[in-house]
């Protein structure tokens, strides 16, 4: 099942968003089998201000342990997430509903 998962960082976040980023990058890399798409959000100086990952899990418990269990996560980068289930209606140009 897909689950969005929207991250907002707290204000100020952005030097412990890219001190953890490794550490994010390589726990991503552990379940890239599961992310369809993930990347950062951008504010108006294009620097980064939240996650968006696009994750395909069993249920909506797995993608809560996926979200807590982020390095951003566990460093306290985020204000709030967000996780809703997701369907996709137009995948690469084509609708797939």
């Amino acid at each position: 099942m897909l689950f969005a998962i929207i991250c907002t960082d707290k204000p100020g976040a952005l030097d412990t968003r890219l001190a953890t980023r490794a550490q994010h990058l390589a726990y991503l890399a552990a379940y890239q089998d599961r992310i369809v798409q993930a990347g950062p959000l951008l504010n108006l100086e294009g620097r980064p201000c939240g996650s968006l990952l696009l994750v395909d899990v069993t249920d909506r418990a797995a993608a809560e342990g996926f979200a807590a269990s982020d390095p951003y996560a566990r460093a306290d980068v985020f204000e709030s997430v967000v996780i809703r289930a997701y369907r996709p209606v137009f995948r690469d140009g084509a609708l797939v509903e």
